[in-house]
């Protein structure tokens, strides 16, 4: 590939949001006494959690509900499937959620040592994020990585996220950068890969759920490394 900026989704892509929202998730039950309260094995709660969440996210995504319906739903109705309406539970979850899944900072196997390898090759590398402004750049700066990014743009900046044509035009204006030397790589097949595709830049699909999707001209990988070989 013929690129100048190299653009990157964060969680799921760089920064390893599952995992770190796992030992954030089971510190907050184990503290909150879920467990003893309610007769609720945290496994079965966080596999709730997490079908309950990605649905909200996606739903974010699409424009149906804003950040602060997901905010006050995805705890309260994680809890509600298994008839525990406790709101006031919930919102312990939520507000100590945002802050306490900075103190874990994992990254996706391989992503120090390719974020080091693009820039060695003078990429200009960039962070585009559907996730919440507030948080994205701290994920950046606590895991070590924010020095190797030219900009790090939140859809919350201007309220629109991906795959909107928008918010995509607005993070290449950021970084001096046109779509036809840019690339996008990233984890959701609608947001990173349709959106940028729509925006006519080049786009690599990480497949890290393993989802084996598809599409002519969409290079697929299955580990960061694997952007060494194509950069």
């Amino acid at each position: 590939m013929n690129m100048q900026h190299i653009f990157f989704d964060l969680d799921n892509t760089l920064w390893d949001h599952r995992k770190n929202a796992y030992y954030t998730l089971k510190e907050i039950f184990i503290r909150e006494k879920v467990e003893e309260k309610y007769n609720l094995e945290f496994e079965d709660f966080h596999r709730q959690y997490f079908t309950i969440n990605e649905r909200l996210w996606e739903q974010i995504r699409d424009g149906e509900i804003n950040k602060e319906y997901l905010r006050k739903h995805r705890f309260y109705d994680s809890f509600l499937f298994f008839g525990i309406d406790d709101f006031e539970l919930a919102q312990v979850f939520e507000e100590n959620f945002l802050d306490e899944i900075l103190n874990y900072n994992d990254l996706v196997e391989g992503a120090f040592e390719t974020l080091e390898y693009l820039s060695q090759n003078n990429y200009q590398l960039h962070i585009l994020s559907n996730g919440f402004k507030e948080v994205t750049y701290r994920k950046c700066e606590l895991s070590g990585i924010k020095n190797y990014f030219k900009t790090i743009t939140s859809a919350d900046e201007i309220n629109v996220r991906k795959p909107q044509v928008e918010i995509y035009e607005y993070a290449l204006q950021k970084s001096n950068a046109s779509p036809e030397n840019s690339v996008m790589i990233g984890d959701d097949w609608i947001a990173d890969v349709q959106g940028a595709k729509s925006y006519g830049m080049q786009v690599v699909f990480f497949d890290v759920f393993k989802d084996n999707f598809h599409a002519d001209g969409v290079t697929v990988i299955k580990n960061l490394s694997e952007l060494q070989s194509i950069f």
